[in-house]
């Protein structure tokens, strides 16, 4: 009885699977003979909307070359086309439609969108579109794309490129907007490249966030050529030009950026009212931020485009990684290689040393591994630990060591005092026990440190002792 039991429900759940597998529709624009629900090539729909009007939840649409009229989907379905975007086109007509509106869950693969009032209205970023081509598009706002996440597509030629979308692995080419934003407004791209976008305020970008992304060649009647209000992390931007204040970025947060060969009326790179900058290479030295250098990139080939890094360039090693967002770089490289990352949106991949090349070319020391474990000053720290705790590798009198620990009663215990580098994060550990084990715990960390001196109150330490200290570099 078991066992019958056992088969009548596995009997069940067979048939239950099977009914809910997807169903594929076909489309063929020169088809003679469509006939519903177009389940194959002989029957396929000859426009798109007929084989989306016929799919349900979960069904898939097959499409091959040819030239459609729009589509709106509001069922969650993927439209795909067989032969890619150079033969498989969903002409807007000059009509006032968009070329595509998608509901929420849907996935788009494989088309030419152009001609329509937007490329493509989605509901929600659930709708995607992968290797799409979105061009010649145009409506106030997000004339390429609204909305929804776009993966591996180009937006050429748009009025207005994207608005509103998240953009992974895109290139947004020669778009432009009235006011705000040519290539992209309220957006998050990450490892995309932006080229010969314009507009009034942030000719590549606007309003966005920004990761390991290239800016290159955009333009602003006023501010922002690159990008303007936006956060930039690991992107290089280069080329961009402004009538008025920051060729590069005007009003933007960036961190770990090449900021180099701009041009303003003035603020060539970057406006030094409103934007700040850490561990960016730019010029001149920002007035706020931390870790910049004014190094030359030294890019591969600047006048060719290609904005790698060379061998020896002060950007390799010299980001911070906790502005890191993503695993990869822009060429989809491991985006941390040699313990720091590297600044701009290109991660140099065989770097000979872990040291920042430009730390260690200030201070006139060669790159290569030997160095790193070197201790040219004979203090006992070798160049690697010197670079971590800000220190001078070349100068005996350049240490981290304590100075004092004196008893104070308001409140009360002992204040311990050691020799810092403004910049630098410290901990500061103590002991009653040094043959316990551990020996040592934290009992603050976090420690921001100060030009010369740093002191912190250990306030157990309210009795006779004894009490030891030491004192690191990190969080």
């Amino acid at each position: 009885m078991n066992m019958k039991f056992t088969l009548v429900v596995a009997g069940m759940l067979l048939a239950a699977t099977s009914s809910a597998l997807a169903t594929v529709r076909y489309v063929n624009i020169n088809n003679a003979n469509p006939t519903p629900p177009y389940t194959n090539w002989a029957t396929a729909a000859t426009n798109i909307q007929d084989a989306v009007n016929a799919a349900g939840a979960g069904d898939e649409v097959v499409v091959t070359d040819g030239t459609y009229a729009p589509v709106t989907v509001t069922t969650p379905l993927t439209v795909q086309s067989v032969n890619g975007p150079d033969v498989t086109v969903i002409d807007g007509g000059g009509l006032d439609l968009e070329c595509l509106y998608l509901t929420n869950n849907t996935l788009i693969v494989g088309f030419a969108l152009t001609n329509g009032t937007g490329g493509v209205y989605c509901e929600s970023i659930s709708a995607v579109l992968s290797n799409c081509v979105l061009t010649g598009n145009s409506a106030p706002g997000g004339g390429g794309a609204s909305g929804g996440t776009l993966n591996n597509c180009s937006l050429i030629g748009n009025s207005d490129g994207a608005y509103d979308c998240t953009l992974n692995n895109c290139t947004l080419t020669g778009n432009s907007g009235d006011f705000n934003g040519g290539g992209a407004a309220y957006c998050t791209l990450n490892n995309c490249t932006l080229t010969g976008n314009g507009a009034y305020f942030g000719g590549g970008a606007i309003w966005s966030t920004l990761n390991n992304c290239t800016l290159t060649g955009n333009s602003a009647d006023q501010g922002g050529g690159g990008a303007c209000s936006c956060t930039l992390n690991n992107c290089t931007l280069t080329g961009n030009s402004a009538q008025g204040p920051g060729g590069g970025a005007y009003s933007c947060t960036l961190n770990n950026c090449i900021v180099y060969y701009n041009g303003a009326s003035y603020g060539p790179n970057y406006d030094e009212g409103y934007s700040t900058l850490n561990y960016c290479c730019t010029t001149p030295m920002p007035p706020s931020g931390v870790g910049n250098i004014t190094n030359a990139p030294l890019f591969m080939d600047y006048a060719g485009g290609n904005l790698r890094l060379q061998s020896n360039s002060p950007c390799i090693n010299a980001g911070n990684n906790a502005y890191v967002v993503g695993s990869t770089d822009l060429d989809g490289n491991p985006r941390i290689v040699g313990g720091t990352v590297d600044i701009g949106a290109y991660e140099y991949q065989t770097p000979l040393s872990m040291i920042s090349y430009a730390w260690l070319q200030h201070y006139g020391l060669p790159i290569n591994s030997n160095t790193d474990t070197a201790d040219p000053d004979g203090t006992g720290m070798n160049v690697y630990q010197d670079w971590v705790a800000g220190l001078n590798p070349t100068n005996a009198l350049s240490v981290l060591q304590m100075t004092s620990a004196t008893p104070t009663n308001n409140p009360a215990g002992l204040v311990v005092t050691w020799e810092s580098v403004n910049g630098i994060m410290y901990f500061l550990q103590s002991s009653t026990n040094l043959a316990a084990q551990p020996a040592f715990s934290t009992i603050q960390s976090n420690i921001a440190g100060q030009a010369g001196t740093t002191s912190c109150t250990d306030t157990t330490a309210t009795n006779a002792g004894p009490y030891f200290y030491r004192v690191g570099v990190g969080n």
